[in-house]
């Protein structure tokens, strides 16, 4: 409705311009009515929220490695004699 308003008021400005350069004196005649916009309504409601997507599907496990061999019993050591050793104390740690 405000746009055809607008636009009838456009037309009858062109139509006197053009009417104007002829020799006829031109009848123009404005709209007696101007509309004026109200206030703007209250806002819709919201929109309903979209929907979760799909969780994707875990992957497989690896497999466990082999468990390796054991090694061999080692040799059994020589029976000590008399002789002791004394070690002695070690060196301080420099700093």
């Amino acid at each position: 409705m405000k746009t055809s308003n607008i636009y009838s008021a456009v037309f009858l400005t062109v139509a006197a311009l053009g009417l104007s350069a002829c020799d006829r004196p031109a009848v123009v005649t404005t709209p007696a009515v101007v509309t004026v916009p109200g206030p703007a309504g209250p806002a819709g409601p919201s929109g309903s929220t979209g929907t979760t997507g799909n969780t994707g599907s875990t992957g497989t496990t690896g497999s466990t490695g082999a468990t390796g061999a054991t090694g061999g019993t080692g040799q059994k050591g020589a029976t000590g004699g008399d002789t002791i050793v004394v070690m002695p104390p070690a060196a301080p740690a420099s700093q």
